[in-house]
């Protein structure tokens, strides 16, 4: 998976995608957690869930049904914008997909427990124990997310910006 600085991050650039009235500070931050949230499925690891259960680890969090149902929740506070939240919740499994560890992404549980990667898996999975990501590992795992998620993330941004700019022209 990646790091949750990297999940986080690709939420709250989506606030980049909200109507010009809709962006503000607390929308990157919702998106950001939004996004993150799915790992909070390592809970069940001390409670005694098996990686690999539909419940378990890249299981039904990091899904689609469960992106559409957090993005549906949202919608009486949110209204269109509440679509962000489900693509920041989608966009978790997504990146995961694209690690070179793990066992896949239950990208459609409850409805099929068959667990997915993408054929092109050039992320680096970020080590779970927090003190690892403070070492040389965790630098290498970092540097891995810049270059793949961040990099054009701030490309895309780029380019969405300047269309802005020219249709306002």
């Amino acid at each position: 998976m990646p790091t949750a600085l990297t999940h986080a991050v690709v939420g709250a650039s989506l606030t980049a995608l909200a109507p010009a009235a809709s962006r503000s500070p607390a929308l990157a931050a919702g998106l950001a957690c939004a996004a993150a949230a799915p790992d909070l499925d390592v809970i069940g690891f001390a409670l005694g869930v098996p990686y690999e259960h539909p419940v378990g680890h890249r299981g039904l969090s990091h899904g689609l049904p469960f992106a559409a149902l957090v993005g549906a929740l949202a919608w009486p506070r949110l209204g269109r914008s509440a679509f962000l939240v489900f693509l920041a919740v989608a966009s978790h499994g997504f990146l995961d997909a694209f690690t070179d560890a793990g066992l896949g992404i239950g990208f459609f549980v409850p409805l099929h427990d068959g667990r997915f990667f993408f054929p092109w898996r050039p992320i680096r999975t970020s080590p779970l124990d927090p003190s690892a990501f403070f070492s040389a590992a965790g630098a290498r795992v970092l540097l891995n997310e810049i270059v793949w998620v961040w990099l054009p993330l701030a490309a895309l941004a780029a380019v969405v910006s300047s269309r802005r700019r020219a249709a306002s022209s």
